[in-house]
């Protein structure tokens, strides 16, 4: 039995949406669609770089999304999106965007759904779908700020004795990340305003705009938060270097203290003759050196 591409019909307008895309899908696609073999090589490949191409019946667009990855610590990595976009038609080929998922079942199984997102072109299409991937990115942002938060209090926190270092450098690889996801799609969205995708399409400049002004909001608070946590960082680091220096401190000047005392047992505990009323002499003298070095690392601040 053949496999069936998932698609959406409303009015003249369909969305195709495949997910982990097979060389059979792509087969399909091309002999539908006619679109150029570089493009479509580029969808079986990994690790395309954002670009836009521009043909005289459609475009192909690779955007990339940040998501949380992996199991117990996740950490955040890159998902890249396929776009082919033509006078009546919409093709999204991912490797496993939950969310590009759920807005697909839902055009397709609720009318209302399908007449918002698909009454007026391909090119609105596209702006909801991606105006939709973008606000979900504020929900990663606002994860990554809260933990940095957390990391910040627990660092100013003077009675933790937790090695916090392990934990910021993990947030700040999760930030940088983020950062240099986002950092190509915002010139390419910038150019998404300036394209005519259909016939249907209205003035769609002010609409990619919103998703600019999206991910340039995005962009700058990644910045701040890449300040924020280089500052806990460095905080984190003299901290623990002021709580090592403390120790050093004591041991250094109980190694002070023990020194001259350890002299003077070793002077009287030569194998030599020694009248015993010297020995409480002796006893006394250290007890007394003992003191006065502990009045003078006092003054002095040492202790």
């Amino acid at each position: 039995m053949k496999k069936r591409i998932p698609q959406i019909k409303f009015e003249n307008l369909t969305w195709i949406c495949i997910e982990n895309a097979s060389f059979e899908d792509i087969q399909k696609i091309e002999k539908k669609f006619k679109f150029h073999h570089l493009d479509l090589e580029d969808c079986l490949e990994e690790n395309q770089r954002s670009k836009i191409d521009k043909y005289s019946d459609y475009n192909f667009i690779i955007l990339h999304l940040p998501r949380f990855k992996g199991r117990g610590k996740k950490y955040i990595s890159s998902l890249e999106l396929n776009i082919f976009v033509g006078e009546d038609y919409l093709i999204t080929l991912h490797d496993g965007n939950s969310r590009l998922n759920e807005l697909f079942n839902l055009c397709k199984n609720n009318k209302e759904y399908r007449s918002e997102f698909m009454a007026e072109g391909s090119g609105y299409l596209l702006y909801n779908i991606l105006n939709d991937l973008f606000e979900k990115s504020f929900v990663l942002v606002d994860d990554l700020t809260r933990t940095l938060n957390n990391l910040e209090k627990e660092v100013f926190t003077v009675s933790s004795d937790k090695d916090m270092l392990k934990d910021i450098l993990r947030l700040k690889k999760d930030i940088i990340n983020f950062r240099r996801i986002i950092f190509p799609q915002r010139s390419l969205l910038a150019q998404l305003e300036h394209i005519k995708f259909s016939n249907l399409d209205s003035d769609l400049e002010i609409y990619f705009d919103n998703i600019v002004d999206k991910i340039e909001k995005i962009y700058s608070t990644l910045e701040s938060l890449k300040e924020l946590v280089e500052s806990v960082h460095q905080t984190n680091e003299a901290m623990m270097a002021q709580k090592t220096n403390n120790v050093i401190r004591v041991l250094t000047v109980f190694s002070v203290i023990m020194l001259p005392l350890t002299l003077i047992s070793g002077i009287f505990g030569m194998n030599v003759n020694l009248p015993n009323q010297d020995f409480g002499s002796i006893i006394i003298s250290m007890c007394f050196l003992l003191f006065l070095m502990l009045v003078f690392f006092k003054r002095k601040g040492w202790l």
